[in-house]
C-alpha cells in the first residue's frame, strides 16, 4: 500500500486541476444562441478529454522528475517527492512515465484523431521543457502558458466546438500570471540557491518579476473584458449580459495577488485553487452568474 501510494503521489494529482481548462471551450459553448447544444453529448467526449490530459500530464511530470532528479535533491520541499527521496525508483517512473505517454496517445487517437494531434503537440512541447526550454528564462513561463492554450484548443477540438481566439488569449495571459507569481516566490525562498534548483532562476530579478506580473494581471483583465464586449460575443450570446462577469475576474487576479504578495504562497497555484476559500466561492459565483446570462441570451 505505501509503495502504490507513493507511485500515486509521483503523478502529482494536485496537478489534475490545471487540466480544468480543457472543458472551457464546452462551458461556454452552452450559451452559444446559434448553434445546437447537446450538453450530454458534449461531456461525454470532454469528460474522457480530460481524464486523457491528467494521465499524458503525469507522464510527462513523472519524466521530468527523473531528469530533475539531482536539482530536486537540493531543494527544500521537493526533495520529499517520492522519486527525489528514492522511494520510487528510477527505472520505474521511467516505465510508468512511457506506459502512461503511449496509452495516453492511443486511446486519444481512438476518442479522436484531430485531438490526438493536440496532445501530442502538447506532449512534444512538455518534452522539449523538461530537457531543455526550462533553462531559458521567460522562454520557460511562455511555454507553461502555452501548454494552458493547448489544453483549452484540445478540449474545443474533442466537444467539437468552436473556441474565441479571445478565450485563448486570456487562458495564456492567466497561466502565464501564474507562472511568474511561481517564479518570484521560488527566486524568494531559495535566494542564493535557487540557480542550483531551477537553472532559470539565475537570470531572473525580483524587480523583473514584479513589473511582468504587474503587466500580465492587468493584460489578463483587459483581454476578458474585450471578449466579453466585442462584437462576436455579444452576437454569440444574445447581448452584452457576459461582462457582468468581469469583477469576479477582476477579484480572482486581486486576491491571488494578495496571496502571492502578503502571504508568499505563489508557488503552488493548483493547490489554492482547491482549498482558498475567496477562490473558491469566486469560481461558484462566477459560474453561476455565467450560466444565467447563457439561459437569459438563449
Amino acid at each position: 500500500m505505501t509503495k502504490a501510494r507513493d507511485i500515486f503521489f509521483a503523478l502529482r494529482p494536485s496537478q489534475w486541476t490545471k487540466n480544468a481548462v480543457v472543458p472551457a471551450a464546452l462551458f461556454f459553448a452552452f450559451g452559444d444562441r446559434h448553434i445546437e447544444f447537446d450538453l450530454a453529448s458534449g461531456l461525454l467526449r470532454v469528460i474522457p478529454a480530460t481524464v486523457l490530459f491528467c494521465v499524458v500530464s503525469s507522464g510527462v511530470y513523472l519524466l521530468n522528475d527523473v531528469r530533475d532528479i539531482d536539482n530536486d535533491r537540493r531543494h527544500p520541499s521537493k526533495k520529499y517527492r517520492p522519486i527525489a527521496s528514492g522511494r520510487v525508483s528510477l527505472a520505474a517512473a521511467l516505465r510508468l512515465s512511457l506506459l502512461l505517454l503511449a496509452g495516453g496517445l492511443a486511446l486519444a487517437w481512438l476518442l479522436a484523431p484531430r485531438f490526438a494531434a493536440v496532445v501530442g503537440a502538447y506532449v512534444a512541447l512538455q518534452i522539449a521543457y523538461s530537457f531543455a526550454l526550462k533553462r531559458a528564462a521567460l522562454v520557460d513561463v511562455l511555454v507553461i502558458a502555452g501548454g494552458f492554450v493547448l489544453r483549452a484548443t484540445a478540449g474545443a477540438v474533442a466537444a467539437g466546438v468552436v473556441i474565441s481566439p479571445w478565450l485563448l488569449l486570456c487562458a495564456f495571459l492567466l497561466a502565464l500570471f501564474l507562472a511568474l507569481c511561481k517564479r518570484r516566490h521560488e527566486l524568494i525562498l531559495l535566494a542564493d540557491a535557487g540557480a542550483d534548483t531551477r537553472e532559470s532562476l539565475g537570470a531572473y530579478d525580483e524587480r523583473l518579476l514584479d513589473q511582468l506580473i504587474a503587466v500580465t494581471a492587468s493584460s489578463t483583465v483587459v483581454a476578458y473584458a474585450m471578449y466579453t464586449m466585442s462584437p462576436q460575443t455579444i452576437e454569440k450570446f444574445g447581448g452584452a449580459g457576459l461582462g457582468f462577469t468581469i469583477p469576479f475576474v477582476l477579484f480572482g487576479i486581486f486576491r491571488y495577488l494578495d496571496l502571492a504578495y502578503r502571504h508568499e504562497k505563489g508557488d503552488r497555484p493548483e493547490k489554492i485553487l482547491l482549498t482558498d476559500g475567496p477562490i473558491l466561492v469566486n469560481l461558484l459565483l462566477y459560474a453561476v452568474c455565467a450560466v444565467l446570462i447563457f439561459l437569459f441570451g438563449r
